[in-house]
């Protein structure tokens, strides 16, 4: 009797491991989006590292949207400034005691007179590691994408990242809700509303193929960079926020209305909500 019960035990046990496959049990959690910092001098550093200080103790995770140090502007015999203000923008972030995740952006490239199509990320990569990869959070997946790789001078997810883009997804369960951060966006409406004329420029190419990737999937958020401009935009359910910039108008106060800022996404179970702090 003993055994049988045993084993009716260990049954019901496996059946309910079993049923629970697939199902994502997303948690509650604050994070902060930092986007488009441009440091490229020790006021600048200083000014993201009160910003990082400013941050609610509540939030327990950093994600930057790229654009972090000002490399690609720089003369080769800059470079090793540059690479020194990147370890120091690090060491903001070790110091905040909080993990944290880097995009990268088009001024994280090396600049363009010694960029080789093979070396274009070498100082992000030695200071950040990766420029695209994914992580989970407390149920969450984060997809970090590198929108910044070039084809005929327009901005891509290239093959190799976009067949990596596939496989993640493969194995992501339908349900668990995801994040992407991208620097260059997949949507913005910059151009209609700052110049009134409809353009590709500043998207990356193939977002439409990306995006119909996750059609089967849960993707509840896209959080973009780049622009410095703040926009909200909904598609299929989608929502997609161009978080304007922690430098602002190139640390010169406001640009075009949106004043320097920063996202701070509360999640709660699959849903969100969130602010920009100016």
């Amino acid at each position: 009797m003993v055994m049988k019960r045993t084993a009716t035990a260990i049954l019901s046990l496996l059946f309910l491991a079993l049923s629970g496959l697939g199902k994502v049990r997303a948690q509650e959690f604050k994070f902060a989006f930092l986007t488009d910092m441009h440091v490229h001098s020790d006021s600048t550093l200083g000014q993201v590292e009160r910003r990082l200080k400013s941050l609610p103790s509540a939030v327990e995770l950093l994600v930057s949207g790229g654009d972090n140090v000002d490399i690609d502007n720089l003369k080769s015999t800059d470079l090793s400034a540059g690479e020194q203000r990147l370890k120091s923008l690090k060491g903001l972030f070790d110091r905040t005691k909080k993990p944290y995740r880097m995009a990268i952006g088009n001024h994280d490239r090396l600049p363009g007179d010694l960029r080789n199509g093979n070396n274009d990320f070498e100082l992000f990569e030695k200071t950040f590691g990766k420029t695209y990869y994914s992580f989970d959070h407390k149920g969450w997946k984060f997809i970090v994408l590198n929108s910044v790789e070039t084809r005929d001078n327009r901005y891509v997810i290239g093959d190799r990242q976009f067949a990596w883009l596939q496989d993640i997804l493969k194995n992501t369960a339908k349900d668990q809700p995801v994040v992407i951060i991208s620097h260059v966006p997949f949507l913005s409406v910059y151009y209609p509303v700052l110049e009134g004329r409809y353009t590709a420029a500043d998207t990356f190419e193939n977002q439409k193929q990306v995006f119909d990737l996750f059609k089967s999937h849960s993707l509840k958020l896209v959080l973009q960079g780049h622009m410095h401009l703040y926009e909200e935009i909904k598609v299929k359910g989608v929502q997609f926020i161009t978080a304007g910039a922690v430098s602002g108008n190139w640390w010169h106060g406001a640009f075009e209305g949106t004043a320097p800022g920063h996202l701070e996404v509360d999640v709660h179970g699959k849903d969100f909500s969130w602010k920009y702090v100016k």
